[in-house]
């Protein structure tokens, strides 16, 4: 094995009650205190809740899920939408999937609706409708929350610190920039996750009475302060003790990976009209990206084949359909955290053939009012609007959850 870096000499424990002490203290003053920022981190009378308070143990749950992978801009939104909807733990438990998903769409990583629908159930039969209201009923062990599906230690002592003050650390993305920063850590944090979970932890064991506030302290800190361009070192309560900034090259902090060349692939995709101008979209199969949504069909282009000629395939590989390829819709583009891709979306007439879902769970015709009761990938969004923007525009039908 080769030599351990600095970072991973030096103790941390004689730094813990010091640091831990400091970021309190500024975050009592500078702290994202905002109940219309965070309002599930409040009390139902809207103050911040005191060491010996519990909040509501749903609103916490959902928002530390939304959370995953997704600003906190970005999901304030959806949370308070989702939390009319879906205000108790036996509705969301009840509900049907495609309401599930349809409040969750453009939020993106959709498994993690289908993972809040099934644990709804699982929590149900465990705690029961007529407790669940009682935060004292919901499980109060980290190894009871791990059990659940999506859950992992950062989301399940996001959970626990937040509703109940439970002493548990948090390790997101914030929380491992600061403390990478804090430490000039040589290495990029996913390849010492060890090292990382036992410094958040000595900080919490350093104010175990303060968890709640000491980890919304630590997110908040990276978020306003340590953040990842242009840092405000001179806001800092850490900036004498950070290893980074003593170096002269706090961004140079965490270190990364070499970044992997990301595929790019154009898809073909065919929106396919019958006589009495309905559409056909048909529903991906729950397994692997986008499980569960609905889409217009079509695939992938392949070398030296013409973009007609991609759709005409796919649909015929896929629907069983023969189709005229007409002209085009629009061609967009959308990025995944793993893949790039370009859109080629063209009208296509019914020829011949029965539909059938030889890839898919289920199909159907719809007309275009209709498709907002569906719930899209967000790449769709701007096809249906393109589509209803060509065809004669309908009204869009009210109260629909993916209303922004």
């Amino acid at each position: 094995m080769g030599q351990r870096s600095s970072a991973e000499h030096r103790d941390f424990s004689p730094l813990a009650a010091e640091l831990s002490q400091s970021l309190l203290a500024w975050w009592e003053v500078h702290g994202r205190k905002d109940p219309a920022l965070k309002p599930w981190m409040f009390t139902k009378d809207g103050r911040w809740p005191e060491p010996h308070e519990h909040l509501d143990v749903l609103d916490c749950w959902i928002a530390e899920v939304m959370l995953q992978q997704t600003q906190l801009q970005v999901v304030l939104p959806y949370w308070l939408r989702w939390m009319e909807i879906f205000p108790a733990l036996e509705v969301l438990a009840e509900a049907e999937e495609q309401t599930v998903l349809l409040c969750w769409q453009g939020l993106g990583y959709y498994s993690r609706a289908r993972r809040l629908h099934g644990s709804a159930r699982q929590l149900l039969k465990h705690i029961g409708a007529n407790a669940s209201d009682d935060p004292q009923c919901w499980p109060r062990e980290l190894e009871a929350w791990l059990a659940l599906p999506g859950i992992g230690l950062s989301t399940a002592g996001g959970i626990l610190s937040s509703a109940f003050n439970s002493p548990v650390a948090i390790l997101d993305g914030n929380v491992r920039r600061v403390l990478a920063r804090l430490q000039a850590h040589p290495r990029p944090p996913m390849r010492a996750q060890s090292l990382f979970w036992s410094w958040s932890e000595a900080l919490i064991a350093a104010a175990p009475l303060r968890a709640r506030d000491l980890n919304q302290a630590l997110m908040d800190l990276g978020a306003t302060v340590c953040t990842p361009h242009s840092p405000r070192c001179g806001c800092c309560p850490w900036q004498k003790q950070c290893a980074a900034y003593a170096a002269g090259d706090v961004e140079r902090y965490p270190v990364k990976d070499a970044p992997r060349a990301v595929p790019f692939q154009v898809i073909g995709v065919g929106v396919v009209l019958n006589k009495d101008g309905e559409v056909l979209i048909d529903q991906r199969l729950n397994e692997g990206l986008l499980g569960g949504l609905w889409e217009f069909p079509g695939g992938k282009q392949e070398p030296g084949e013409a973009i007609v000629d991609t759709i005409a395939r796919e649909l015929r590989e896929e629907l069983a359909i023969e189709v005229i390829v007409g002209e085009e819709l629009i061609s967009l583009d959308h990025a995944y955290s793993h893949k790039k891709l370009r859109f080629v979306v063209h009208l296509c007439s019914w020829l011949s053939g029965d539909p059938q879902p030889l890839e898919s769970q289920q199909l159907r015709w719809v007309r275009l009012n209709e498709l907002s009761s569906y719930p899209f990938p967000a790449a769709n969004a701007r096809i249906i609007e393109a589509l209803v923007g060509r065809l004669d525009p309908p009204r869009q039908a009210e109260g629909s959850c993916n209303e922004a």
